[in-house]
């Protein structure tokens, strides 16, 4: 091949790589990763949007349901919380300013009284709090007497609350023990092994130790009801016998208000020595506690027929 021909080629070459937007000798470009990397924050920052609003989806009992949607969740037994959500639907018909939405609420009260029995604790709280909100329903009145007595400290609380609104103080020492601490039993017999310290939160459901039976199974002890740890009654390692308390639970502020509030209505002067700490102030208390308390007492002593106390 002589030279010129060469040329040519490297001429044909040179004019090839530019039109390829390449350099004569050079390899390719590896494929541009940029893009990719692009793609995968853009896909993760919509994850980050998407999850808590589908957390907030199944968790948010504020979403209206349609009345198929309403026969769904209460059909559902696989998934309280469906039913939960359901619950809550009905109590928000109650409470609606549409007549034809507030009529359409009755139209449920046989699956609120079902679940008012129900095995599961969430669905018979929540159904104790859902039939305080028709003061009008008879069968709800007999059916929250009867929930005074169940053995799951939430629902008596929501049964004795739900009761004032039809002028019934049958629950008034259930609500004045929310204002005390609760002692928490054991559930079974066997070995304490604490977790939390005193001053911790607590929820219900929240995991504050274990008991080892003597068949060698862990049990885990859980609070049912809200609070703040005050102290162990039982010392880490001890023997505990079934139903034996072991554990003070001080009320939340929460559990406090309603209680308080509660008593505005139906407290009598027997109740000031439990009210009269929470108007002087709880530490760690908000300052509405203090406030509901001093109202609950000018109310009591009103209905006494005494002027306001010094308290």
């Amino acid at each position: 091949m002589n030279e010129s021909e060469n040329s040519g080629r490297e001429a044909a070459g040179n004019s090839n790589a530019a039109i390829a937007g390449t350099t004569p000798g050079a390899k390719p470009p590896a494929k541009s990763v940029s893009k990719r990397w692009l793609y995968a924050v853009l896909i993760l920052a919509f994850l980050f949007v998407l999850m808590p609003y589908l957390f907030w989806q199944a968790t948010w009992f504020g979403r209206p349901l349609d009345d198929a949607q309403m026969a769904k969740a209460f059909a559902d037994t696989k998934h309280p919380r469906e039913a939960q959500h359901a619950l809550s639907q009905v109590a928000d018909r109650i409470l609606s300013q549409n007549a034809d939405v507030r009529a359409s609420a009755r139209n449920w009260y046989p699956q609120v009284m079902a679940l008012s029995s129900s095995s599961d604790e969430a669905l018979r709280t929540t159904a104790a709090w859902v039939m305080g909100q028709d003061a009008s329903a008879q069968d709800f009145h007999t059916r929250l007497l009867d929930m005074l007595s169940d053995p799951n400290p939430m629902v008596k609380r929501n049964a004795a609350l739900s009761l004032i609104r039809f002028h019934d103080s049958s629950g008034h020492d259930i609500i004045c023990g929310m204002l005390k601490p609760y002692s928490m039993p054991a559930s079974v017999a066997g070995k304490l092994e604490e977790r939390l310290k005193p001053g911790d939160s607590v929820n219900p459901g929240t995991l504050v130790g274990r008991i080892e039976g003597s068949d060698g199974k862990t049990n885990e002890v859980r609070t049912n009801v809200p609070g703040t740890l005050a102290g162990w009654i039982v010392p880490d390692g001890a023997g505990v016998i079934a139903g034996q308390p072991i554990a003070q639970l001080d009320p939340s502020s929460d559990v406090a208000w309603e209680a308080l509030r509660a008593l505005y209505l139906i407290g009598t002067p027997e109740d000031e020595a439990a009210i009269a700490p929470f108007a002087r102030g709880v530490p760690d208390m908000p300052p509405n506690v203090a406030q509901q308390a001093t109202l609950t007492l000018t109310a009591i002593h009103n209905r006494a027929g005494a002027g306001p106390s010094n308290r």
